[in-house]
């Protein structure tokens, strides 16, 4: 660290990643935050931050040239001792700024493992690691191939967005051809892979020196694809300590992050156990904390808060010991919707085990926790049929990430 202060510069594109803020400035950080024009007026907790930067962007992405020029005119004054990615889509930025400030973490080409969905199933296939068949959807041959490989259905994904946005489901071949032809000189952007019917589970993990030192297994209700391009209500639940279906995905996820090469941080995969042969599949990993306020529904369960803990790992990181906190061994689960009111009246749903609720426009959501794993499961399935009564409305899937 030197004589100065420990200083981390945070990347934030859209608004997540507060009590990561909060946590760095109560561990003695001067804390920086270079976000967004549409981002800057967000609640963000100003008064942990030290500096905030405003750099424009076009659709919610930033000019290689102008964030290096910016960012290395901050570091005149500024030593920047770490940069952060506090969402998926700043984690390519992140590592174009470590390698050309030479700041410690992860480069350029580790981050294309958690961003580029195509390297990352291709660094999955060359480490082993159990994963869906899939092809790059550029050559005619090797799509041919694929195709009389692997049975229908597929799926059509973009190589570089999250949360199943621009993903689309196959099921013929005339289909896959038509896609094909339609993105035209884009279609190099895209991949394809085998559909899998199952159960998809998610780990959220902590790391340092390449050890997983925290990881909660979970559960979702209906998969998140599914709910976003079909529409439905949204849940997932911590699983049942010690069941086959935590150890596989425990065993799995190891895998996958030593695989990729994370060493340091907190990292959200997700894994699908086939209906066909029971394997757990690996889908994808990301190099941050779960969306849809996972990390809230992980607390409620564990009594770790993922944001925090990242916090800390990106300040010890490797220079002094880290150790995660023990965690209690109850159960929690999420349930969140779209609301047809603005802001919805949640006030009959007054269970004991209720911990958190949403407070976000045209939304519902509730976290629960209890130490007998069964009552969240009864609280879950009672309150999705109560959601549909009570607010649910669907809106058309977005072809982009919004803020």
């Amino acid at each position: 660290m030197g004589n100065h202060e420990f200083t981390i510069l945070c990347l934030a594109s859209y608004d997540k990643g507060s009590e990561f803020l909060r946590e760095a400035k109560r561990q003695g950080c001067r804390v920086l935050l270079l976000t967004a024009p549409r981002t800057n007026n967000a609640a963000w907790p100003r008064e942990s931050i030290d500096e905030i930067y405003v750099l424009r962007d076009v659709d919610g992405k930033w000019d290689d040239t102008e964030l290096i020029n910016s960012v290395s005119y901050v570091a005149r004054k500024e030593t920047i001792d770490a940069i952060v990615a506090l969402d998926d889509y700043d984690l390519e930025a992140a590592g174009l700024l470590r390698d050309h400030l030479q700041i410690r973490g992860f480069g350029e080409t580790i981050t294309r493992n958690f961003r580029d969905k195509l390297a990352m199933r291709r660094r999955a296939w060359d480490e082993g690691v159990l994963a869906p068949d899939y092809v790059h959807l550029v050559n005619e041959s090797q799509i041919s191939a694929f195709t009389q490989r692997v049975p229908l259905p597929y799926i059509v994904k973009p190589r570089g967005e999250a949360s199943a946005i621009g993903v689309k489901k196959v099921t013929s071949h005339e289909e896959l051809w038509k896609i094909f032809e339609e993105l035209g000189d884009r279609r190099s952007w895209y991949l394809v892979e085998q559909f899998l019917p199952g159960d998809i589970f998610h780990v959220d993990s902590l790391m340092y020196e390449g050890k997983v030192v925290f990881a909660s297994v979970s559960k979702y209700g209906k998969p998140p694809f599914e709910v976003m391009h079909g529409g439905g209500i949204f849940t997932t639940r911590i699983v049942e300590h010690g069941s086959a279906d935590e150890k596989d995905s425990l065993k799995a996820n190891e895998h996958v992050l030593k695989a990729m090469g994370l060493r340091y941080g907190a990292s959200h995969t997700e894994f699908i156990k086939s209906h066909a042969d029971g394997k757990m599949y690996f889908m994808e990993t990301a190099a941050r904390v779960g969306g849809a306020n996972i990390v809230e529904m992980v607390e409620a369960g564990t009594g770790v808060n993922l944001w925090a803990e990242w916090a800390k790992i990106e300040i010890a990181y490797g220079s002094k010991p880290y150790k995660a906190p023990k965690p209690k061994k109850d159960y929690s689960g999420i349930i969140i919707s779209l609301s047809k009111q603005e802001y919805p009246d949640m006030s009959p749903y007054n269970d004991p085990e209720i911990v958190w609720r949403m407070n976000k426009a045209q939304h519902a959501g509730i976290i629960v926790s209890s130490s007998k794993y069964d009552r969240i499961t009864e609280l879950l399935d009672a309150y999705q049929q109560r959601f549909y009564n009570d607010f649910y409305m669907s809106l058309p899937a977005p072809d982009k990430a919004t803020a």
